[in-house]
């Protein structure tokens, strides 16, 4: 089941030109993720890869570490006006101490498809509940390696190619520089949930040696979810924010900004780019 796109009629000036087609739109739609049963939250996003979406998001929060806190994902029950299941309902079935909601009781139900998280509480959730020791990685990475992600990972945004509408993450092996997942997404965060739900379900966590490029800015909640996944190197093709910055030092995290052509901004752990 894959919606990732969708049709509408658009009128199209060219200078004095225009002319009436179709265009093809990145596709955005709720998705509610239930934990056992139970409605945890509602997020907005391209639909495609849900399973990974979940089981990424659900790393996010803390609430799974591993494919074996995971017991079963299923699409629940929910339909259109004519019956047919909308596959916008994902029931996450958890094993043992994941039952455990540690970060979620931070979160409102509602979010978006660029929202992140904020508040001291959360700030204070990441730093207590990063399980991987990501500062004692000892990946190293040469600079010629990173400036080829860019556009390994734009080689893969097939979706991105007919809409122009979507954000892409992507997990490289650190030393080989091998594209091992690409993920595009309305949302940033939901592209990295689909990146990490992936490796969870692979068996790959935590993510020792590799490297997590996203196709915009580094946010705080981006480097939250590449700690919590284990990746001692977040790149991205855009700006960090502040926090981000803060938090990656804390970690012990190298933060790449302004990857770009044979150009990079090294923010934090810099010793990393042998």
């Amino acid at each position: 089941m894959t919606r990732a796109t969708a049709r509408r009629r658009v009128l199209r000036l060219r200078g004095d030109g225009r002319t009436t087609r179709p265009d093809a739109l990145a596709a955005e739609e709720p998705l509610e993720i239930r934990l056992g049963g139970e409605p945890l939250t509602v997020t907005m996003r391209t639909p495609g890869q849900d399973f990974d979406l979940v089981a990424g998001f659900l790393v996010g929060e803390g609430i799974v570490h591993a494919a074996e806190d995971l017991a079963a994902l299923r699409y629940c029950a929910g339909t259109d006006e004519n019956g047919a299941n909308t596959y916008n309902v994902v029931d996450a079935t958890p094993r043992g101490a994941a039952r455990t909601l540690p970060l979620s009781a931070h979160r409102n139900l509602l979010t978006t498809s660029a929202c992140g998280l904020c508040g001291r509480d959360t700030v204070d959730a990441v730093r207590t509940h990063v399980r991987h020791p990501v500062g004692e990685d000892p990946l190293t990475v040469p600079p010629a390696l990173l400036y080829g992600l860019p556009d390994r990972l734009r080689a893969a945004q097939r979706t991105f190619d007919s809409t122009g509408g979507l954000h892409a993450a992507g997990l490289f092996d650190g030393r080989s520089g091998e594209l091992l997942c690409a993920r595009e997404d309305v949302g940033r965060h939901n592209a990295v949930d689909k990146v990490v739900g992936w490796a969870l379900r692979e068996g790959r966590l935590p993510l020792t040696g590799h490297v997590l490029l996203v196709s915009g800015r580094a946010s705080f909640e981006l480097t939250q979810k590449a700690a919590l996944a284990g990746v001692p190197l977040l790149a991205a093709v855009s700006a960090p924010s502040s926090l981000a910055v803060d938090l990656a030092e804390e970690l012990g995290l190298t933060l790449v900004g302004f990857l770009r052509g044979e150009g990079a901004n090294v923010y934090t752990r810099p010793d990393r780019i042998s």
